[in-house]
């Protein structure tokens, strides 16, 4: 009879196990709620953000004539209520293909917009770079682009901590060299348009696009994209002064990765995914991890998500072609 209870108690245990992983399995880690095209007006419309700002939704993408090439303008939309949109401003710059515009809130309560500057001078060969800066104190009304850095850098997402901007630049070696060797490098600033180096970034396989945020323990995380090696993204950690790094490869390819930490101090990231066709995700991200969860309705030419946390769900903005036209979405994501 012991022997009998034993091994049902074991069985029983057995069951309860298998009961709890298949309801783990069976749980959604993230539910899409909606998602809706918000705009469509330009011949290729690509490489949003996402921002709130004074208690209104702003989104600022390029406009141009395909994906690369041409003289690119900056177009911002804003909302009440992320249903109805309306264009509050239009950005250009002569014989400059303004691209990758993305927003961040100045500690004057102003909004900043940093963007590559790319020369293309009417062809599909780049002829020079050099990132831009922007200001708005309502989102409608703003400064002149400016150059920042150097000819040949891309400061590609600004984020601000503690009264001062902290941005990644990467730059693809100077004209005429047969392989150049493409370096990545972390900056600061006191205001957004005079920049210090705070050190390299010690990144292999040509790095590129970064995004970095300031976690809740005080330390500075980056999420990277790379073209080749592995070409999988890494994930970096550094604690002040944020000149040493600890980096981890992560299994997934990056494309206009983007991150952000929730009040409960999880982190989600979105990108593209690349494979049978690109699409964009979001994904889970651990300081070693990057694991996708929700695949959002896109495909072709996608990707470059903006992502806000807002009454209790994560908004995300990113470009798609999937139903044609490539164009501007927004979706709603419930995250579990």
């Amino acid at each position: 009879m012991g022997r009998m209870l034993v091994l049902v108690g074991l069985l029983l245990a057995l069951g309860l196990c298998g009961a709890r992983e298949a309801v783990g399995e069976g749980q959604k880690l993230a539910e899409l709620i909606e998602v809706r095209k918000i705009w469509d007006a330009g011949a290729h419309n690509a490489f949003p953000d996402l921002i709130r700002f004074r208690e209104r939704w702003w989104c600022c993408f390029r406009e141009g004539a395909a994906h690369v090439g041409g003289d690119g303008k900056l177009r911002v939309l804003t909302s009440a209520d992320g249903r109805e949109w309306e264009s509050a401003a239009l950005l250009e710059e002569a014989d400059v293909d303004l691209r990758d515009p993305k927003l961040s809130i100045t500690p004057d309560e102003r909004l900043m917009m940093v963007a590559g500057g790319s020369v293309y001078l009417g062809t599909t060969q780049l002829k020079g770079r050099q990132p831009r800066v922007m200001f708005s104190k309502d989102g409608r009304e703003w400064s002149k682009p400016r150059k920042v850095l150097r000819e040949g850098d891309w400061l590609w997402r600004v984020t601000w901590h503690a009264g001062r901007a902290y941005g990644a630049s990467y730059h693809a070696g100077d004209a005429g060299q047969a392989a150049p060797e493409w370096s990545l490098k972390l900056y600061d600033s006191p205001d957004g348009l005079d920049w210090r180096l705070v050190s390299p970034l010690e990144v292999s396989g040509r790095p590129n696009e970064t995004t970095l945020r300031f976690l809740k323990s005080g330390e500075l995380m980056a999420l990277v994209r790379r073209e080749t090696g592995s070409a999988r993204g890494w994930v970096g950690v550094a604690k002040a002064p944020y000149t040493q790094w600890t980096w981890h490869e992560t299994l997934h390819r990056l494309g206009g990765p983007n991150f952000i930490e929730l009040p409960d101090g999880s982190l989600w990231a979105g990108s593209r995914q690349y494979g049978k066709g690109p699409t964009t995700v979001i994904a889970r991200l651990g300081r070693g991890d990057y694991e996708p969860v929700l695949t959002l309705p896109s495909g072709g030419d996608t990707s470059y998500p903006g992502l806000v946390w807002h009454d209790g769900l994560l908004w995300v903005c990113y470009y798609s072609s999937h139903e044609g036209k490539t164009s501007i979405y927004l979706a709603r994501v419930r995250l579990t």
